[in-house]
Order: structure tokens, then C-alpha cells, then sequence
């Protein structure tokens, strides 16, 4: 399955809408690391490849995609993590093209930006440049022949999944890994740990996980 390399955008890409800190939400709480979210995308375009919503990352014209970067969120000592920490404009035409591969959606850019990157950067561009360095490091496991094992009598764990993505990344512990599955199982995300110097740390006690002994899914896609 195509990654962030492997994708070509349109030569038109829409600027997203503007996206203002809901009510009551801004919260400047002190850093203290920090999490890369990185969907499974053919969980996530199931049933979706003709929203328009969702054009770029699920209908096939820019590639088929198999982790994507959801995020590169703050985090804190506690759950109550830092979040649009300050009002911030549309993102520019150039920051869409430059991320479109990574993150397939506009929208979900800004996204990041507003809640996420305005706690963490004064430029979109330094906030997304660190997320994609980080996105870049990261060697995935064979998907799809993963997928196959419960097929072959081999019990596929959120475990499993930790240690295969441990075994392909040095200095990767699996308990820097944490895996997120939908309420029937399936795979929807993988969350790396990260200290605020951006090194892999152990997950701290409050994340939110699937057990390490769930048994998990993962769809294949279409």
C-alpha cells in the first residue's frame, strides 16, 4: 500500500475552512511530550471512497494509503492535554501541497494546526516540518501479510503488532507503542510516545490503548 512517497496530488488543491477554538476549549497547559498519531487508513476509508469529505485520502486518485499521520499532538502529565493555545489563520496553499501526502485532507490539516500545532509552533510550516520528519523516521510492518496470520492459525495481538513495528525501528520500545481498534476489533490507529526531547518513551499510564493482549483486525481495504 502506497505511503506519503509514493502519493501524487492534484494539481488543484482547496484551501481548507477556518477553524476557530470552540468554546471553552483552549487549554495552555505545560508540555511534557508529546504523541504521533498515525491512522490505518483502509479502516478508515471503509465505506468512505465516495464522500467527498474524504476525496483525497479514500477515493484513489492521489494512491492507496496505509498509515497516514493523523497528528503530532502535545501532551502533559495528566489527560488534560494542551489544545488551541492561541487563534490561528487559514493554512496557506503551499502548506496544503507540502502536506497533502502526509495528512490527505485539507481539512484535517488545519485541523492539526488549530488544536494541535498552535500549542507547539508560531509557523505552520515548523509545526508540520516536525511532524514530518518524525513521520519519515517510522518503518512499517508488511500490512497486509500481518493481516493474513489469524487467517493462518497465528493470533494477531495489539502486542504483536507493537513488538513487529519495535523489531523494525531502533530505539523503538513496544511500550512506546500503543494501539487503538474500533469497538468490533479492528485496527484504527498506532500512538508513539514521545518525551519533549521527541525520543520514544514508555506511554504514560492515562493513554488511551487497546489491551496488549486484545486480539485485533485489520482490514486490507478494497
Amino acid at each position: 500500500m502506497a505511503q506519503a512517497w509514493q502519493c501524487q496530488p492534484p494539481r488543484f488543491l482547496p484551501r481548507p475552512a477556518l477553524e476557530l477554538p470552540p468554546s471553552g476549549q483552549a487549554r495552555r497547559t505545560a508540555i511534557d511530550g508529546y504523541v504521533l498519531a498515525l491512522s490505518w487508513s483502509p479502516e478508515y476509508c471503509r465505506g468512505r471512497m465516495r464522500d467527498p469529505a474524504a476525496r483525497f485520502q479514500c477515493s484513489g486518485e492521489m494512491g492507496d494509503f496505509g498509515f497516514i499521520l493523523h497528528g503530532l499532538w502535545p501532551e502533559t502529565k495528566g489527560a488534560n492535554y494542551p489544545q488551541y493555545c492561541r487563534a490561528v489563520g487559514v493554512l496557506p496553499r503551499r502548506a496544503v501541497r507540502d502536506n497533502i501526502c502526509l495528512s490527505p485532507s485539507p481539512q484535517l490539516l488545519q485541523h492539526q494546526w488549530a488544536k494541535h500545532g498552535s500549542c507547539m509552533a508560531n509557523r505552520p510550516d515548523t509545526y508540520f516540518g516536525a511532524a514530518r520528519l518524525l513521520f519519515n523516521t517510522i518503518e512499517f510492518p508488511d500490512m497486509a501479510r500481518l493481516s493474513r496470520e489469524p487467517e493462518r492459525g497465528t493470533p494477531l495481538t495489539a502486542q504483536v503488532l507493537a513488538e513487529r513495528m519495535a523489531d523494525l525501528n531502533d530505539g523503538l520500545p513496544t511500550d512506546a507503542i500503543t494501539v487503538k481498534t474500533n469497538a468490533k476489533g479492528w485496527l484504527q490507529e498506532v500512538h508513539i510516545c514521545l518525551g519533549k526531547d521527541f525520543k520514544p518513551r514508555r506511554c504514560p499510564i492515562f493513554t488511551r490503548r487497546a489491551p496488549t493482549t486484545a486480539q485485533i483486525k485489520i482490514w486490507r481495504g478494497r
